[in-house]
């Protein structure tokens, strides 16, 4: 697969400001901190599968304040932030807490670079956690709640015509006050509940696009028939319709290492195209991802193109020859195996320091044997998946948890859920959605599993890892400290064991904390912990016999 660049990015930063910056002093940090600065704060492109040639990183350093919740935009700032980390991470330069009862301001200027003219203009976010509201020129421009999808707004209408460009955001974040979904954040972190992270930690950028742009793909891969479906939504600016006129049309090609291997044309108003005779497969093996590109075109005429790739891989469920179900993938039963991936980082928090320390982490899974990871309560930026993709490396994604308590919050967890599974559904990578972990706020888990199902029907769904099984969905999942143990075998559903092990190992100078290091058991020395967890690999290998698929 070839790596996919933007060939026109423009990383906007205040030279003046590029001395200001310095992490602050935080208990733990990685060997990538100090390659962090306000010229570098994560310049990749940041959505992998849908790229586009023109763009500008807004990463690096904002003016931030730290008010009373109600009240109004601030005159003067607090000091400057570095933008993605979380203000309460080291590497944001910040480290201080918000809490329910404050809310943190954002605020810095831009410039509209001058090939832009006569073109729509997107914001972007990566992720805010959890309530933004967003400021163009004095302008609001957008209002999302959710800590996990991506939003973006159009702020044309609300730019000036020449000169600096001032956008503020606005953020209040319960943490563990609210009930909306969080994961493991809290206030008063202890245990395996983590640091709280408030405010923008994925990131920003604009780019421009014409009037009629696309707005999105979908991917569906069919390896039976070899075929990949690909389906587009459409961005009009001034309307809240994507209906197109028939003079439109989408045009999708697929490479396979610069050779072009398959296209498609269809009318803007058919639901896609697909492209056929498409036989090479992906998997942990041999993770081979085809190149793509889909353009958008009105009378012949390219108005808009985006690059990216696509898995070609199906995930299943299949009796092997002795009549266990198994995970299969690619019609053939796979044992699935790999970590319980928390995704905290201690310099970061929710950010890893630098891109390639996320692709590090997932590399050290391959070495280590493993060819799946869990993503535990936690959704990721899109880059982490892109690894996983390219590296070959199977996902299983939870649903961040949250109390939902009253009607209310559980509508919004629904919406939230729904808007992870559309944002992230094209990677190859995710082949499973876990709703619910260990009863932690989990409700109506039959009509979770039938929505899930009905949102994505190309992935199996996990009811809930651990604990109160519903009987529904395509796996039953227990835990088990230290372990190992598997379900009984079932005729409908693959068994899999969500957790086990659990074993720690204290290191000098790489702990959090000098003492109440967290291990469902703890062991002093590294050989005592190998032979802890080789005992426990072979006690599963027996469980695998008995139907045990992961």
């Amino acid at each position: 697969m070839v790596l996919l660049l933007a060939t026109c990015c423009l990383v906007s930063t205040c030279a003046s400001a590029m001395g200001s910056y310095k992490p602050a002093d935080g208990p733990l940090m990685t060997r990538w901190a100090k390659e962090v600065g306000p010229s570098n704060a994560l310049p990749e492109y940041p959505r992998p599968q849908m790229v586009r040639d023109k763009w500008l990183n807004l990463n690096g350093l904002w003016d931030y304040a730290i008010t009373a919740r109600d009240a109004a935009e601030p005159t003067a700032f607090d000091g400057k932030i570095l933008v993605p980390y979380p203000i309460e991470s080291a590497l944001s330069g910040v480290m201080k807490q918000v809490g329910p009862d404050k809310r943190l301001w954002y605020s810095r200027t831009f410039s509209i670079p001058a090939g832009w003219r006569n073109q729509r203009v997107l914001l972007h976010f990566g992720a805010v956690d959890w309530e933004a509201t967003v400021f163009v020129n004095g302008k609001q421009v957008a209002e999302h709640r959710g800590g996990y999808d991506p939003f973006s707004a159009d702020i044309t209408d609300a730019l000036k015509p020449q000169g600096a460009q001032r956008i503020v955001v606005s953020v209040w974040d319960p943490t563990d006050a609210g009930s909306q979904p969080r994961g493991k954040q809290i206030r008063n972190p202890h245990g395996i509940w983590y640091t709280a992270v408030t405010g923008i930690w994925q990131t920003v950028w604009l780019e421009p696009v014409n009037a009629v742009s696309i707005g999105k793909l979908s991917l569906t891969p069919d390896i039976d028939a070899k075929r990949l479906t690909v389906g587009i939504g459409y961005s009009v600016a001034g309307s809240d319709t994507a209906a197109l006129p028939g003079s439109y049309t989408i045009e999708a090609t697929a490479y396979d290492g610069g050779r072009k291997v398959a296209s498609c044309t269809a009318a803007a108003t058919a639901e896609g195209c697909m492209l056929e005779e498409l036989t090479k497969l992906w998997s942990p093996d041999e993770p081979f991802l085809y190149d793509l590109k889909v353009a958008l075109k009105a009378d012949g005429q390219v108005v808009d193109e985006v690059a990216g790739y696509f898995g070609m891989r199906k995930i299943s469920l299949g009796k092997d020859e002795t009549g266990y179900l198994r995970l299969c993938l690619n019609n053939k039963p796979l044992f699935q195996y790999g970590p319980l991936d928390q995704g905290w980082w201690p310099d970061g928090l929710y950010t890893a320091p630098t891109d390639e320390a996320l692709a590090y982490d997932l590399r050290m899974l391959k070495e280590l044997g493993c060819n799946m990871l869990r993503k535990h309560v936690k959704v990721e930026p899109a880059r982490l998946y892109y690894w996983c993709d390219k590296l070959g490396l199977l996902v299983w994604q939870d649903m961040p948890n949250g109390n939902n308590r009253g009607s209310e919050a559980r509508r919004q967890f629904e919406l939230e859920w729904k808007r992870i599974i559309e944002a992230f559904g094209n990677h190859p990578s995710i082949v499973m959605w876990v709703p619910f972990n260990e009863g932690w706020g989990q409700h109506d888990t039959e009509r979770y599993v039938q929505l899930t199902k009905q949102w994505d029907p190309s992935r199996l769904v996990n009811n809930a890892s651990g604990w109160t099984d519903r009987g529904v969905g395509d796996v039953h999942d227990i835990h088990s400290y230290p372990g190992p143990a598997t379900p009984p075998a079932e005729p409908n559903r693959a068994v899999v064991l969500g957790e086990f092990g659990g074993l720690g190992l204290p290191l000098a100078g790489h702990t959090w904390q000098a003492e109440k290091n967290w291990g469902y058991r703890s062991y002093t020395d590294r050989e005592s912990l190998t032979a802890a967890y080789l005992a426990l690999l072979e006690n599963l290998r027996p469980l695998i016999s008995e139907g045990l698929s992961a």
